[in-house]
């Protein structure tokens, strides 16, 4: 069927459900290593107990995705999953800050990542669903716009309760982790499922043009064996833009994992002097680095109002490849920062890079696919976010075994860590130059 052109109100409806998905996701990010390391972790056990969570990631997206073409109910298509997801994330939300052991906030890291990724991969499917081919990539920027403002408020959250409403660390609680920090996960999981049942509730999706034909190839592909040989057979017939797309979001997401797990621990060690989790200024070390992952999320923010128009004047291919170096080149710069106030630079170009990752790639990959496929292929495509979070977790303990003893004293080996992720972001951007763009709309 020919999709209607969407106004601006209709965008922001279909992608407001990112406010909350990026709010859990800005949480997770700006906090858990430092949950972790509030709860005895080791840095070579960081990246470890990272580890779970996207190796469910990796089976479960093919799966969500591949069952999201196939439903139809009084929901739609991708809302069931919406809901779902929402539900299961704001329970984790609301749990995780109430760990008293490290097995405990791993095993709610587990749950929480997989259950946002169910809310959030079949959201790409939705916009791919509704637009129209000339306003995709403006749809998929609109959810950059929603998931920088979440984030923003997200990172920043412990920060603005102790110096903006004067909330205690200690709550009257005698729990490792702080009240502010606990405050803002439960703060965190109203946000999430308001804001997605805000989407479900004011958008509608468009049923299947044939829903007889649509109903008999469901039948004729039921049981788990056909629907892993689906799988399989989308794996195999991956787009050739898909493939090219595959280790420009490899080197992405490995660069991205090197920052997120590393970097508010670094700030503490690096720029506030802490040489322990008690040691004066190593919470206020994180909290500051929640405020310039906040800072690199407005960043975002304010960009992906700007970036369509980039887009269409050099390409989307050009565009995406720059701003990725701006992100490699603002982590690399790290490392001679010693003042709080001027890691803002370094998060100028981490936010310019994290509104085109979060825009670019699926504006580009949704030109190559087929349309009844959309929510297969944006799982498998997924995988390309998990596999490298994968390897961080399970030899990122080693790489940080290794480093230690040959680093200068100046550098910390979680501040080397973070420079990994800005090599990692510089050699996407020179991937991204061979990908072939098959639409330009």
């Amino acid at each position: 069927m020919e999709k209607p052109q969407r106004n601006l109100w209709q965008l922001l409806n279909m992608s407001f459900g990112f406010l909350g998905i990026q709010f859990g996701w800005g949480l997770q990010m700006a906090n858990m290593s430092a949950i972790y390391e509030y709860l005895g972790a080791r840095a070579d056990q960081l990246a470890f107990l990272w580890l779970a969570a996207p190796i469910t990631g990796l089976l479960v997206q093919p799966i969500i995705g591949h069952a999201s073409d196939r439903t139809w109910g009084p929901l739609g298509r991708r809302r069931p999953y919406f809901l779902t997801g929402a539900l299961l994330s704001s329970a984790a939300l609301i749990l995780m800050p109430r760990s008293s052991a490290l097995w405990m906030a791993a095993g709610l890291l587990w749950i929480l990542d997989a259950s946002i990724n169910i809310s959030m991969e079949p959201f790409r499917a939705f916009v791919a669903d509704l637009l129209p081919e000339s306003q995709r990539t403006r749809g998929f920027v609109m959810q950059s716009f929603f998931i920088g403002l979440g984030a923003v408020f997200a990172s920043a959250m412990p920060y603005i309760l102790t110096h903006w409403f004067a909330v205690s660390d200690t709550g009257g609680s005698a729990s490792a982790i702080p009240y502010t920090v606990r405050l803002s996960f439960y703060l965190g999981a109203a946000v999430f499922f308001g804001a997605v049942l805000y989407t479900i509730l004011t958008t509608k999706e468009y049923p299947p043009d044939d829903l007889e034909e649509f109903a008999r190839k469901k039948k004729d592909r039921t049981g788990f064996g056909s629907n892993v040989a689906d799988i399989l057979m989308a794996i195999r017939t991956m787009p050739k833009t898909m493939r090219q797309l595959a280790p420009v979001q490899f080197c992405t997401w490995l660069g991205l994992f090197c920052m997120w797990l590393f970097f508010g621990v670094a700030v503490a060690r690096s720029v506030f002097g802490a040489t322990s989790p008690q040691a004066p200024g190593y919470t206020d070390g994180v909290k500051w680095g929640g405020i310039c992952f906040a800072f690199y999320s407005g960043v975002t923010f304010l960009f992906a109002m700007v970036l369509p128009r980039i887009a269409d004047a050099l390409g989307r291919k050009a565009t995406h490849a720059l701003c990725l170096a701006c992100g490699g080149i603002g982590l690399l710069s790290v490392a001679l920062i010693h003042n709080q106030w001027m890691l803002f630079g370094p998060m100028l170009g981490v936010g310019v890079a994290w509104a085109s990752i979060l825009s670019m790639p699926y504006a580009v990959l949704v030109g190559a696919l087929p349309p009844d496929r959309f929510g297969v292929y944006m799982g498998i495509f997924n995988a390309f976010i998990v596999i490298p979070e994968i390897i961080a977790g399970a030899f990122f303990n080693r790489v940080v075994t290794f480093l230690i003893p040959r680093l200068p004293g100046s550098i910390d080996v979680r501040l080397a860590v973070v420079m990994i992720g800005g090599g990692a972001l510089l050699l996407a951007a020179l991937l991204m130059l061979r990908v072939e763009d098959q639409s330009r709309a």
